[in-house]
């Protein structure tokens, strides 16, 4: 990797990080794409290197966040407890199984794009405002940990997918981002060093790309402390068209590269 490169993996994971961390999404699973299209990150190796990017950038949010009060609550706790075992299941399949990359993104296109829709059309024509009550404490660790094995295989924030089925849910988006990116955090965590220790016992490009996990992880670092700066000033309308389009778009980004 040269200097350019790593100047660009900084530039990329600082814009994203801006746009995502005010939503509870890490930014990792916008840059996933851009890795394996621009800059030929190999695989498994960007399953780690996803990972890495998300340890390097997640203290920046989460900084903004502790500093507000809003990060800790019984909803980390219960994302946190889910996820955590569930990564490290997925990175012994990524390692050993390997799913086809296809199946995995007709399956995030089928989710998230119908959702991200479906956040937005609420967001613009509200039905009647009801109490939505918060989901129990079971399935909400029953589907972190479901959501954590796919974190864990494709190196993708939890968040990305857990807050907009909790905002979609009802749940407001000031309460969800902080859990879902302390998720993603630590289960980032957990699951760069299962690769990192699997890495010591299989053959292939199973260690993160180190260089470009660290660039890309710093301009996330800045960006994620920028974007949850934001957040508190922006209205929870533009918050939830915010996740909405992302989680649409994202969906739309895995249709097409499923079709190549």
């Amino acid at each position: 990797m040269t200097w350019s490169t790593g100047l660009a993996g900084l530039a990329v994971g600082l814009l994203i990080a801006v746009v995502t961390a005010p939503v509870g999404v890490s930014g990792a699973v916008f840059l996933l794409p851009v890795q394996l299209s621009v800059l030929g990150v190999p695989s498994p190796a960007i399953t780690p290197t996803n990972l890495l990017f998300n340890v390097v950038a997640g203290p920046g949010a989460l900084l903004r966040y502790r500093r507000e009060g809003l990060l800790l609550s019984p909803l980390t706790r219960r994302l946190v407890a889910g996820t955590l075992p569930g990564v490290v299941i997925g990175a012994v399949v990524r390692v050993f199984a390997v799913p086809g990359a296809t199946a995995f993104r007709l399956l995030v296109a089928g989710l998230l794009m119908p959702l991200g829709l479906w956040i937005v059309a609420r967001t613009l024509r509200p039905a009647r405002r009801t109490p939505a009550a918060e989901p129990s404490a079971r399935p909400i660790t029953g589907l972190s940990f479901v959501v954590g094995i796919v974190g864990g295989i494709y190196g993708i924030g939890d968040g990305s997918i857990l807050g907009p089925l909790l905002v979609g849910r009802g749940m407001p988006v000031a309460q969800v981002a902080p859990a879902a990116l302390a998720s993603t955090f630590a289960t980032s965590v957990v699951g760069a060093a299962a690769f990192a220790l699997l890495s010591l016992t299989g053959s292939g490009d199973i260690a993160p790309d180190w260089y470009l996990g660290l660039s890309c992880g710093l301009g996330g670092l800045i960006g994620g402390y920028l974007g949850a700066h934001l957040q508190p000033r922006l209205p929870e309308t533009a918050l939830r068209l915010l996740l909405g389009v992302l989680a649409a778009a994202l969906g739309m980004l895995y249709a097409v590269q499923s079709l190549r």
